[in-house]
């Protein structure tokens, strides 16, 4: 079972695409999880027009942001596979086949993307061929350039990630699910652009492209991080003794 998990606010001039590139490559057993962070517009109503019992509206109630209701999402999925999906994005037609494939042989995977801007003009055509994308731990410590949209993974790490850390501000989702999984599981790349990534004036993230976090904030960020995955340690022990 595949369960999508998106994070919603305000996104109605995006998400009705998104979906219809979603749902025909799912079958009827699989979800889609929606957690809407208090969307002001009518995000909620075009969702629900598209009346589609696979998926499943979610509201987040407190502690707003990108990172704790995908969180929220996170935590109502009931699949084996989890694929994350952000609002404003599209599926090109071939990504849960090939994604499902990569995960046979492990257990968190990060696809290649085409970056477009709000009119369909291609901005680049490889983030992994742009920002020389390669797996790793500590470089993941030291600059991450993986995006949360692009990232899909097995059961186990879900379990291991949840809940995540206190500070949101230090440890975002996708950097925090990144983290450990490239520390506790097995990480492949697929070298293919699997989804389009749209950028235009109401993306939450800068997806690596400004200048980030002054020094003595990125050094606090990092230690956070390795403290919060030191403290899983007899978790994931435990995790992974369960599945043998």
């Amino acid at each position: 079972m595949i369960s999508v998990c998106m994070a919603t606010y305000n996104g109605e001039k995006y998400i009705e695409l998104q979906l219809r590139s979603i749902l025909p490559q799912l079958s009827e057993d699989d979800e889609v999880i929606v957690s809407d962070d208090a969307s002001t517009d009518q995000t909620l109503d075009v969702v629900r027009r598209l009346n589609d019992n696979r998926i499943k509206i979610v509201h987040h109630e407190t502690d707003h942001g990108y990172t704790r209701n995908f969180e929220n999402a996170l935590k109502y999925a009931k699949g084996d596979y989890i694929f994350l999906s952000d609002q404003d994005d599209e599926w090109l037609p071939e990504k849960v086949q090939v994604t499902l494939q990569a995960l046979q042989n492990a257990d968190f995977v990060v696809s290649d993307c085409i970056t477009k801007d709000e009119q369909g003009n291609v901005l680049d055509p490889s983030r992994f061929k742009t920002f020389k994308i390669k797996k790793g731990f500590w470089r993941l410590m030291i600059k991450t350039r993986y995006l949360g949209c692009c990232m899909a993974f097995r059961r186990n790490v879900l379990q291991a990630a949840l809940p995540f850390p206190e500070n949101s501000y230090y440890v975002e989702h996708d950097l925090w699910l990144a983290a450990v999984a490239e520390l506790y599981f097995k990480v492949e790349l697929i070298n293919q652009p699997l989804i389009i990534y749209k950028r235009h004036g109401n993306n939450t993230s800068d997806a690596g492209t400004g200048k980030g976090y002054p020094m003595s904030v990125k050094l606090k960020r990092r230690l956070y991080r390795l403290k919060c995955l030191r403290r899983i340690k007899k978790k994931i022990k435990n995790i992974k003794e369960q599945s043998v």
